[in-house]
């Protein structure tokens, strides 16, 4: 995963380095764009194809000209003059002009053309201000029109670095973005606007791309199987960890409920709760493998946190002097641990950094620690985390759409998860999971990538079941341990 400046870097490292023509790398874009609306829209033959100034634009004229060659009706809109092209975006109209296509400029007062598929070809990923007219008129008329569209390599408007609209971006069906996967792509509102997310290395070799590093990586299922080898066939449970979870004050039993069962789901061999006096009795009335221990101050807690190997504090615990207690007990403790819901409320209002630990804010939490706004947290979640994650220590997981977890040297995206998502309980079960995954002896990034991909694609794997609307947090507790074990 790069940010838009190291892809630039990477097009220039292959086209003066490696000597690889531009417009060569343009018409493979080209052919690339023309086999994906091919494969995912078959009966597709009505193009139109809006392009801008840059080689975005050339793009387009590209997959005009090829699909034109192919024997499709084909549009092609410009909102710029076509005379005051430059390079190899001008050698692409030329070549699409000489095959016969025609042109047309764009008219705010007209309506788009009838046409089975819309090709964005306006603004690329140099965009740094907001869309201007008459694009923003004319990315207006694209998200109005019936036809699906086609992003060419971002969906204009989009900020290819922190994934928000320039005040508007078009919403694609599909973006298919070359070189290298952009990190605006995967987090933020790009959910919104990106569609199907395809990449095309334009078959740059490796040479090119080993000449550039990224701190930036992309979470798959792959995470998963490389940090949980198979067991060996004399494991015990003493072998497989001992998660303690604290949390649970008066009225908020559940949260707790639901992190202690996702710890048990997720393959610690014990799970221990500390909870309030006043639900502790019953707490595990219907899940009897929980350990559950009454709390009326931290010097019970005291003896609980002996023998367990990861801690998770926060859920349902609220902000009360009893709160506050628990949290100052926990954060004298040397077990690896995870702050999580009030857990982080209350840190914000401490100076305390440590390098064990991992923490997990929701948008508004991460407002808190860092003394901004939830907006200023969504305008640019790459920087927020990586803040957070230097003012603090350890390990951060900024949650959301598209999930981000810090350490010291990269940040990893999670591309898993659905809005189904969006419901109470779900950071809970997060909390669980990373614990658990913790207390089997994981290290701090691994155990927070893998509990964020596993809690993401059980998610996933519930709603493909009955739908996201509805979708219950305990509605992901048979498949995070289906996710462990495939």
């Amino acid at each position: 995963m790069y940010t838009a400046a190291q892809v630039r870097e990477l097009d220039r490292i292959s086209i003066d380095t490696l000597g690889i023509p531009g417009y060569s790398l343009m018409s493979r874009a080209g052919q690339a764009l023309l086999q994906a609306i091919q494969s995912e829209w078959p009966h597709s033959q009505r193009l139109c194809v809006l392009c801008g100034a840059g080689n975005n634009g050339g793009d387009g004229y590209i997959v005009a000209r090829l699909a034109l060659q192919a024997g499709c009706f084909v549009e092609v809109i410009t909102l710029c003059n076509p005379d005051t092209l430059q390079n190899d975006a001008a050698t692409a109209y030329h070549a699409y002009h000489k095959a016969g296509g025609t042109v047309s400029r764009f008219d705010p007062q007209a309506t788009l053309p009838d046409c089975d598929m819309l090709v964005d070809a306006l603004l690329g990923t140099g965009l740094d201000r907001a869309v201007s007219e008459p694009y923003h008129e004319a990315i207006q008329m694209m998200n109005t029109h019936t036809a699906p569209v086609v992003a060419v390599d971002i969906p204009s408007g989009l900020n290819a670095d922190t994934g928000q609209a320039w005040g508007i971006a078009v919403q694609a069906a599909l973006t298919l973005t070359f070189i290298g996967l952009k990190s605006g792509l995967l987090t933020g509102q790009a959910r919104d606007y990106v569609g199907t997310l395809q990449l095309d290395t334009l078959e740059i070799p490796d040479t090119a791309f080993a000449q550039l590093s990224s701190p930036m990586q992309a979470l798959d299922a792959t995470s998963i199987r490389a940090a949980l080898p198979p067991r060996p066939r004399s494991m015990h449970k003493g072998q497989a960890g001992h998660s303690l979870l604290v949390g649970g004050a008066p009225s908020m039993s559940g949260a707790i409920r639901l992190a202690g069962e996702a710890a048990l789901r997720s393959g610690v061999g014990l799970v221990s709760i500390a909870t309030h006096s006043q639900h502790a009795a019953w707490l595990n009335l219907n899940r009897p493998e929980l350990m559950v221990h009454a709390l009326d101050n931290s010097h019970t807690l005291r003896h609980l946190l002996q023998p367990c190997d990861a801690i998770a504090i926060g859920p349902g615990l609220g902000q009360t002097p009893w709160a506050r207690q628990l949290l100052t007990q926990v954060l004298c403790s040397d077990q690896p641990k995870v702050l999580d819901a009030d857990a982080l409320n209350l840190l914000a209002g401490l100076a305390s950094q440590t390098n064990n630990w991992i923490l997990t804010p929701h948008p508004g939490e991460a407002a808190r620690l860092l003394a901004c706004t939830t907006a200023e947290i969504e305008q640019d979640r790459v920087a927020a985390v990586r803040l957070i994650q230097q003012r603090y220590g350890g390990v951060v997981v900024l949650k959301g759409a598209g999930t981000l977890v810090a350490d010291d040297n990269r940040v990893y995206f999670c591309t898993a998860g659905n809005p189904g998502m969006a419901s109470g309980g779900m950071g809970d079960v997060l909390s669980g999971i990373i614990a658990a995954l913790l207390a089997q002896g994981l290290n701090l990034t691994t155990a927070a990538c893998v509990g964020v991909q596993v809690h993401a694609q059980a998610a996933d794997q519930a709603a493909a079941q009955g739908g996201e609307r509805g979708l219950l947090a305990t509605d992901l507790m048979p498949f995070i341990r289906q996710e462990l074990n495939t």
